[in-house]
């Protein structure tokens, strides 16, 4: 597996040699901005509003905003001194149990490679036995591209995953989403009807039965195009009328009672399929 980072994982004496790398990647469809007449590629370039020109790279500065257009300048010897020094170690700070950690702190998944030396594997297999039995993870610090990043190490499914993490002045507060909660009231024959409607469509979390319907609709598209097909503009979506809360969740109480009816996939000849607008929640 491709590393971006090599070093060590370090607690107390205990050093293991890792590497990290890449856990995740966006597989989105990509455009670039053309040129309708010519379809040439469009190129962004420096542009001063001020002097109505052009600027090259060398007349380029950092600048920090103050207030509203008005500028602090910050030179790179300036950014030289507040700068990291490059670091291969993970540093474990702490150890916390794996629930305790909101997952709003996550931020990057990565994975970490062990050394290829039998010897050297052996401790990374030894903390990640420990951390399974224990079902602890690390809390821990380390300097990638001259950030500093808090990080989350976890066993996962024989590997040891490294979780990038907000630092806690990084998350928004919720405090007023709290206090417009606490300010509802809910009857409870709408709550069993809710927790009713839950249970009935509760199950095990498997990722490979969810896919992302409106990428593959657009790939679908692309290929459609490309094959000079006429692409089919798509009937205007009625809205869904509002309705009395109770009477929402009877229906979808009734909704899941229904035998299931097979997804059909959108033909690549109709273009992609409409989508259902989301319904109205009443007040």
């Amino acid at each position: 597996m491709r590393t971006i980072w090599n070093g060590s994982i370090s607690f107390g004496l205990v050093n293991i040699p890792i590497g990290l790398a890449v856990a995740t990647q966006r597989t989105d469809v990509a455009f670039r901005t053309l040129h309708r007449e010519c379809k040439t590629p469009i190129k962004q370039k420096r542009y001063c509003p001020f002097h109505e020109r052009d600027v090259e790279a060398d007349e380029l500065v950092k600048g920090w905003e103050v207030v509203k257009g008005e500028f602090v300048i910050v030179e790179e010897e300036d950014l030289e001194a507040v700068a990291l020094q490059r670091s291969n170690s993970i540093e474990i700070l702490r150890f916390v149990k794996l629930e305790a950690v909101d997952p709003v702190y996550f931020d990057r998944t990565y994975y970490l490679a062990p050394a290829s030396a039998d010897a050297q594997r052996r401790p990374y297999v030894l903390l990640l036995r420990a951390m399974e039995e224990t079902s602890m993870a690390a809390i821990g610090k380390f300097v990638l591209w001259g950030k500093e990043n808090l990080c989350l190490i976890r066993p996962h499914e024989d590997t040891l995953a490294l979780e990038t993490l907000f630092f806690a002045e990084d998350v928004r507060s919720k405090k007023e989403i709290q206090e417009a909660v606490g300010e509802a009231e809910v009857k409870k024959p709408e709550l069993a009807l809710a927790q009713q409607v839950i249970e009935s469509i509760s199950g095990e979390f498997d990722p490979e039965e969810f896919r992302n319907e409106y990428r593959d609709d657009l790939r679908r598209m692309l290929e459609a195009k490309l094959a000079g097909q006429e692409i089919a503009k798509p009937e205007p979506v009625p809205e869904t009328p509002v309705i009395d809360l109770m009477e929402a969740l009877k229906q979808s109480v009734a909704e899941t009672k229904k035998p299931k009816q097979p997804t059909r996939k959108a033909a690549v000849s109709a273009g992609p399929k409409r989508r259902r607008a989301p319904a109205r929640k009443s007040a």
